[in-house]
């Protein structure tokens, strides 16, 4: 008898299904962990931001006042030099700072193409936007 060894095309179909199955699971996974990632980077950009701003409440008593929005780097109350929030998905353009009264704050990191909505933190240490909830 002549055996011809090898896999039958049902066992072959069945290894391209369970494959299949496998990758519909992990490309969502993998595609959160990257949103996490971006917003990590966002998160720590914006504490920094957050820690200047202590220091300078410390200093003052209050918090730096602007009435429109403006880029955090480059401002006097600060020690952020250029480059220093640039990371893989954000740059130093990305991050703004509004405080129209001086007693609170809101810093943004904008969402561009990279999040799904602009990430803020408030002086209360609130996070918030990033990701679109419905």
């Amino acid at each position: 008898m002549n055996r011809n060894s090898g896999f039958s095309l049902v066992e072959l179909m069945i290894v391209i299904v369970i494959i299949g199955v496998l990758a519909a699971v992990a490309v969502p996974i993998y595609n959160n962990n990257v949103m996490k990632a971006k917003m990590s980077e966002a998160d720590a950009s914006l504490g920094s931001i957050r820690t200047q701003l202590r220091v300078y409440y410390g200093e003052n008593g209050t918090y730096p006042t602007e009435a429109t929005a403006v880029q955090v780097v480059g401002q006097d109350w600060n020690d952020i030099n250029s480059g220093e929030l640039n990371g893989k998905y954000f740059s130093d353009t990305s991050y703004t700072y509004l405080s129209a009264a001086g007693t609170d704050y809101t810093i943004t990191c904008k969402a561009g193409t990279i999040l799904e909505a602009d990430r803020t933190l408030n002086q209360a240490g609130t996070l918030a936007g990033g990701l679109i909830t419905n």
